[in-house]
C-alpha cells in the first residue's frame, strides 16, 4: 500500500539528512532547501495532473521553478525518498520517470532526443546517483544503483551497478559497491567522486610498455642501463625530467 502524501514528505525530509553532511535541523532543511521545495511543490502538481487538472499543475510547476530554480514537468513520475541536492538548474523532462533513493546533483538534466510525442525522457531505476551538471538524454534506461560522473552526457542504457563517464558516456570499471544504509534501511552509493580515470589508466599502461620495450632494447645492444641514462636525449622537460629521473 502506497504511503500518503505527508508520509512520503516525511520520507524526502529523513533522506536530507542521510546524504547531505550540512543539514543540521529539520527548520533549516524545510525553509531553505530548494531540493526539497521542488520535490514538494512536484508532487503537489503531479496529483493535479493525473486528474486531469493540466493547467493548473503547469503553473505550479512554474511558480515552483522561479522559487527553486529546478525545473519538473508535472507529469514526470518521481519515486519516494529522492534528493536533490543544491537544485540549481536541474531539468526534468515530461516522460522522465525516477525510481526510489535516487540522487540528482546540481545542473542535472533528464531531457529528450525527440520532438515526437510519446517516451522521450530517460528512466532511472532505483538508487541511481547522478552527479553535478551531468545529462541523460532520450528514453534510455539507467539501471538499479548505476553512477552517473559529473558532467558526462549519456546518451546509451547504463546496466544496474554500473559507472558511466564522460562525452559521450562510457562504462568504466565493475558493479559498484553497496554504500552506507540510510534511515530507511536502504544502501546508497554516494562515492560518486570514486570513480575510474581510463585515459590516465592507458597512458600509465603505455608508460609501462615503453619502459619495458626501452629495456629490452637496451639488453639486445648490450648498453648497461647506467649508460642509457647518461645519454638520455634531451627534451622539452630540461632539467626536470633528469632531476626526477636522477639524472644530472
Amino acid at each position: 500500500m502506497r504511503p500518503g502524501g505527508w508520509a512520503i514528505f516525511a520520507e524526502d525530509l529523513a533522506c536530507v539528512f542521510d546524504r547531505d553532511p550540512a543539514a543540521r535541523s529539520r527548520i533549516e532543511v524545510l525553509l531553505t532547501y530548494p531540493g526539497l521545495h521542488a520535490l514538494l511543490l512536484h508532487r503537489l502538481a503531479h496529483r493535479l495532473w493525473r486528474r486531469g487538472w493540466g493547467f493548473s499543475a503547469r503553473w505550479l510547476s512554474f511558480v515552483g521553478r522561479g522559487l527553486t530554480n529546478v525545473d519538473i514537468h508535472p507529469a514526470a513520475s518521481i519515486g519516494r525518498r529522492v534528493f536533490i541536492d543544491h537544485g540549481a538548474g536541474v531539468v526534468i523532462g515530461e516522460t522522465a520517470e525516477i525510481g526510489d533513493d535516487c540522487t540528482l546533483y546540481h545542473g542535472v538534466t533528464l531531457g529528450g532526443t525527440t520532438w515526437n510525442k510519446g517516451k522521450r525522457h530517460p528512466t532511472l531505476g532505483k538508487g541511481v546517483v547522478v552527479g553535478a551538471g551531468a545529462k541523460i538524454l532520450g528514453a534510455i534506461d539507467i539501471g538499479d544503483n548505476a553512477r552517473v560522473g559529473a558532467n558526462s552526457v549519456v546518451v546509451k542504457a547504463v546496466p544496474a551497478g554500473r559507472t558511466a563517464i564522460g562525452i559521450p558516456a562510457r562504462l568504466v570499471g565493475g558493479r559498484t559497491s553497496v554504500g552506507a544504509v540510510g534511515s530507511v534501511g536502504i544502501a546508497i552509493d554516494l562515492d560518486h567522486h570514486m570513480i575510474p580515470d581510463p585515459v590516465g589508466k592507458a597512458i600509465h599502461c603505455l608508460l609501462e610498455r615503453i619502459e619495458t620495450l626501452e629495456s629490452e632494447l637496451r639488453a639486445v645492444q648490450g648498453v648497461p642501463a647506467s649508460a642509457a641514462a647518461a645519454t638520455c636525449i634531451a627534451c622539452a622537460a630540461g632539467d626536470l625530467c633528469c632531476q626526477e629521473h636522477g639524472r644530472g
